[in-house]
C-alpha cells in the first residue's frame, strides 16, 4: 500500500471515528441533562488547546399551558414551558492532531465536550406587561432554569401570576418573557497542565457566552357585558318613601338578555322591591329600573352607598352575575324640612300680623 493510500485510510477512519463519537455524545447528553454543567472558575487559553471549534447555539421557545383566555378583573396563573431546539452545525478543525502524542484522542474527546454548545445554562425568565391593564404579581415574576438541554423539556413548567384589570377592554394582550442565559462558546483541553491551578482531574476548560432573548406570550381577555351606572333620580326623606330610578349602562362588547337589577339595603333603607325586570341590554344601550325606597326617621343626612348587581343571560345562554355596582343615593333630613317649613310659616304669619297692625293703627288715626 502506498503513502497516499495510507493517508486516505486514515482521514476516512478518522471521520467514521468522529461521527460514532458524535452520535453518542448527543445521546449521552439526551439522556442525562445533570452532565456538563458549570462548576468552577475556568482556566485561561494559556493552558489549553484548542483542536475544533463547533457552530450552533441555544434556541429558546415558549409554549403555553392550558386556556390563555380570562375574564375581567381574573387573577390566574399562566403555565409556560420553555424548549430549547438548537441545534449543532458542525465543526471545523482548528489545530494539527499528532497521533504518536495522544493528540488524536484528545481531540476526539472535546467533541464529546462540545457537543454541549446548544445547551443552555443558568437561565433566568422574567415576565414582563405591556399594558396597564395586566399586572404580573411581582412574587412570581421571575424564575429560573439550571439548564435546557436541546429536545428535553422541564420536569415542572414556569409558573407567573398575573391580574386583569376589570376596566380591560375584551382584545389580545402580549405578555414579554426576557430570558437571560449561557452556553459554551468553546472548549479546549488542558494536557494535564491545570495541576498548577490545583485541578489535576480536569481535561477540558470551558468558556462561556451569555444571551439575551425576548418571547411572546399571547393572552385574551374575553368579550363579556359590563355595567356601569350612568345616572340616578330622585332621593330620600328621613321617615318618608320615594322612587329612585337608576340607569344602568352596558359598556361591554356583547348583549345582556333577560337582565334583572338587583339591589341590596341596609338599615336605615328599606325597600319591598328589590329586583326590577330590564330586559335585553345591547352593547352601549342604557336601561332604568325604579326602585321604591324607605328611610327610617332616624336616617342621618347624607349620600348613601347601596349594592347593586344585574343577572343576566350571556351569549352561550349562561347566567352570570355582573361585578357589585354602587349606587350613590341622596338623603335629607326630614327634621330639616320640618324646620324650614315651620320658618317660612312664621315668616308669613309674622307678616300677616305686622300688616293687620298696620291697618287697625291707621283706622284708629282716622277715629
Amino acid at each position: 500500500m502506498n503513502c497516499k493510500n495510507k493517508q486516505k485510510n486514515r482521514y476516512v477512519n478518522s471521520v467514521v471515528m468522529v461521527a460514532i463519537l458524535l452520535t453518542a455524545a448527543v445521546f449521552v447528553v439526551t439522556a442525562s441533562p445533570a452532565a456538563g454543567a458549570k462548576e468552577f472558575v475556568q482556566p485561561t487559553y494559556e493552558f489549553s488547546t484548542n483542536y475544533y471549534d463547533a457552530y450552533g447555539e441555544p434556541d429558546l421557545y415558549v409554549s403555553v399551558l392550558g386556556d390563555t383566555e380570562f375574564e375581567r378583573g381574573e387573577t390566574a396563573q399562566v403555565r409556560v414551558v420553555l424548549s430549547n431546539r438548537g441545534v449543532l452545525y458542525g465543526f471545523k478543525s482548528k489545530t494539527n492532531v499528532d497521533t504518536k502524542n495522544g493528540d488524536h484522542a484528545k481531540s476526539l474527546k472535546e467533541l464529546e465536550y462540545e457537543s454541549l454548545r446548544t445547551t443552555a445554562f443558568g437561565l433566568k425568565a422574567e415576565m414582563v406587561s405591556t399594558t396597564d391593564y395586566i399586572e404580573v404579581d411581582p412574587i412570581t415574576s421571575i424564575q429560573t432554569l439550571d439548564s435546557l438541554y436541546p429536545g428535553v423539556l422541564p420536569e415542572d413548567p414556569m409558573s407567573f401570576t398575573i391580574t386583569i384589570s376589570d376596566n380591560a377592554p375584551a382584545g389580545v394582550y402580549m405578555l414579554l418573557l426576557p430570558v437571560s442565559y449561557e452556553f459554551q462558546s468553546q472548549v479546549e483541553m488542558t494536557d494535564g497542565s491545570t495541576v498548577r491551578l490545583g485541578l489535576p482531574d480536569l481535561d477540558h476548560t470551558t468558556f462561556y457566552k451569555t444571551r439575551n432573548t425576548t418571547l411572546q406570550i399571547p393572552v385574551m381577555v374575553e368579550p363579556a357585558a359590563k355595567f356601569v351606572v350612568s345616572d340616578v333620580e330622585g332621593e330620600l326623606t328621613s321617615g318618608q318613601s320615594g322612587i329612585i330610578n337608576v340607569t344602568y349602562t352596558n359598556v361591554g362588547e356583547v348583549e345582556a338578555s333577560d337582565a334583572f337589577a338587583r339591589i341590596v339595603v341596609m338599615k336605615p333603607l328599606s325597600s319591598d322591591r328589590s329586583v326590577v325586570n330590564l330586559g335585553a341590554i345591547a352593547p352601549g344601550e342604557s336601561k332604568t329600573a325604579s326602585f321604591d325606597l324607605a328611610a327610617d326617621i332616624s336616617a342621618v343626612e347624607k349620600d348613601y352607598g347601596i349594592d347593586s348587581e344585574i343577572k343576566y343571560c350571556d351569549e352561550d345562554g349562561e347566567i352570570e352575575f355582573s361585578e357589585n355596582i354602587i349606587v350613590e343615593v341622596p338623603l335629607k333630613s326630614r327634621d330639616a324640612s320640618i324646620s324650614i317649613t315651620t320658618l317660612a310659616l312664621a315668616g308669613i304669619l309674622l307678616i300677616g300680623a305686622y300688616m293687620g297692625y298696620n291697618t287697625m293703627r291707621k283706622k284708629n288715626d282716622k277715629k
